[in-house]
C-alpha cells in the first residue's frame, strides 16, 4: 500500500510536469506522421536513360516493344537538365519505371551522372547483334554487375520462358508482409514508447535534485527503493499510454495487445532504470547531456539496420534497441514469433532488475552523503 501511495503521488506530480506532456505530445505527433505523411503503399518509379545507337528502322522495333508497357500508349516529348545543359528526350512511362530515350550517348552519360540513375546505350553491330553499354554509379553489387553481363546472352523469349518456369514456394504460407505505414511502427514505438523513458526519467531525477527533493527524501522514513519504483511505474504507465496512442489507430485489432503491452512494460522498465542509473552520476542535466546524446545516437543505430537489411553487422545486435525493434516487429507482423517476444521481454525484465539493484545502491550512497 505504501508503494501504491507513492506511485499515486508521483503520478499526480508527473501529470503537472512539462516532461509528461512532451511524451504525450510526441506520441500524437508520431501518430499524425504515420497517418498522414507515410502512405500505406509507396509508388516509386525508377528513371532509366537509354540511347539507341542504330538505324531508325531497328530503333523503331525496340521502341515499339518498350511502348507495350506504356501506361497511356503515347510517347511524350520532354527536356531534361544536367550540369546546366538541356537535353531533349522522349518519355516512355510504365507502372514501374520512366524510360527516357535520349538523343546521344553523351546525353545518357550526363543524365546518369547528374541523377545517379542507370544509363544504357544499345548499339547494333555489323553482324546485326545488339551490344549494351551501361553507365553505373560504382556502388552496385557484383551480383548486379554479373547479371548485366550475362542477361543479354539469351534472347528475350528464352529469358521469359525460364522466368515463368521458375518454381516459387512460400516458406510461410500464412505470412502477410507489412505495408509502408505498418513497417514504420516498430522503430517509432521503440523511440516514443521506450527510449523516451530513459531521457524523461533522468530529467525527473535532475529536477528533484534541483528542487531539493532528493535531500529532503533522505530524512523521511520511506525507503529508497520505494521512491525509485514509484518513479519507474509512472514511466512504465506513460510508455504504455503513448504506445497505444500510436499503435491502435494504425494497427487496429490486427496485433496481440497483451504481448505488445508486455514488451512495452519490460522495455520501459529497462529504459527507466537506465535513466535512473545515468542520473546518479551527474548533478544536473547539462552535465549529463553529452552522454545522453551519445546514448540516443547509439540506440538509434539499429533503426538503420532495420530499414536497410543488407547492413546488419553482428556488433549492432548487442545494442538493447535491436531486440526491442525485432520484438515489436514480430508483434505487428501477422503470425509473428511470440516466443521471441516473450524471450526479449524476459531479458529486459532480468537485466532491468539487475540494473535496479545497482541503481538502488547508488542512490542510497547519494542520500547518505
Amino acid at each position: 500500500m505504501k508503494l501504491f501511495s507513492s506511485f499515486k503521488k508521483e503520478l499526480i506530480l508527473a501529470s503537472r510536469s512539462f516532461y509528461f506532456y512532451i511524451e504525450i505530445g510526441l506520441a500524437v505527433i508520431v501518430l499524425v506522421v504515420l497517418l498522414f505523411a507515410i502512405p500505406e503503399h509507396s509508388e516509386t518509379k525508377s528513371d532509366e536513360y537509354i540511347y539507341l545507337n542504330m538505324p531508325d528502322a531497328s530503333a523503331s522495333v525496340m521502341i515499339e516493344e518498350l511502348m507495350s508497357d506504356d501506361t497511356d500508349g503515347e510517347m511524350k516529348e520532354t527536356e531534361l537538365e544536367a550540369d546546366g545543359k538541356v537535353y531533349p528526350a522522349s518519355l516512355i512511362e510504365s507502372i514501374e519505371r520512366n524510360i527516357y530515350m535520349m538523343k546521344s550517348e553523351d546525353a545518357v552519360e550526363a543524365m546518369a551522372k547528374a541523377t545517379t540513375n542507370i544509363g544504357g546505350v544499345v548499339t547494333l553491330s555489323d553482324d546485326n547483334k545488339l551490344d549494351y553499354t551501361y553507365y553505373l554509379q560504382g556502388y552496385e553489387s557484383e551480383r548486379l554487375k554479373n547479371l548485366l553481363r550475362v542477361i543479354h546472352g539469351l534472347d528475350t523469349q528464352t529469358l521469359l520462358e525460364r522466368f515463368d518456369a521458375q518454381e516459387v514456394r512460400a516458406i510461410q504460407a500464412d505470412y502477410e508482409p507489412l505495408n509502408e505505414r505498418e513497417n514504420a511502427v516498430p522503430p517509432l514505438i521503440t523511440f516514443t514508447g521506450s527510449l523516451m523513458g530513459m531521457f524523461v526519467m533522468a530529467s525527473y531525477i535532475f529536477l528533484d535534485k534541483k528542487e531539493g527533493v532528493i535531500k529532503a527524501f533522505a530524512v523521511t522514513a520511506s525507503s529508497v527503493s520505494r521512491y525509485l519504483l514509484s518513479k519507474i511505474f509512472v514511466l512504465m504507465l506513460t510508455s504504455v499510454v503513448t504506445g497505444l496512442i500510436v499503435v491502435m489507430p494504425v494497427m487496429g485489432l490486427k496485433i496481440n495487445y497483451l504481448l505488445f503491452v508486455l514488451l512495452l512494460l519490460t522495455s520501459g522498465f529497462f529504459a527507466s532504470v537506465l535513466g535512473l542509473l545515468l542520473s546518479s552520476f551527474y548533478k544536473d542535466i547539462m552535465k549529463a547531456f553529452s552522454l545522453i546524446f551519445l546514448l540516443i545516437i547509439l540506440f538509434m543505430l539499429p533503426s538503420i539496420a532495420y530499414f536497410i537489411p543488407s547492413w546488419d553487422p553482428t556488433w549492432i545486435r548487442v545494442i538493447p534497441t535491436y531486440p526491442m525493434l525485432e520484438g515489436f516487429k514480430e508483434i505487428v507482423t501477422t503470425n509473428g514469433d511470440k516466443a521471441y517476444v516473450l524471450l526479449v521481454s524476459a531479458g529486459f525484465a532480468v537485466v532491468g532488475a539487475a540494473l535496479f539493484g545497482i541503481t538502488n545502491v547508488r542512490f542510497k550512497k547519494l542520500l547518505s552523503v
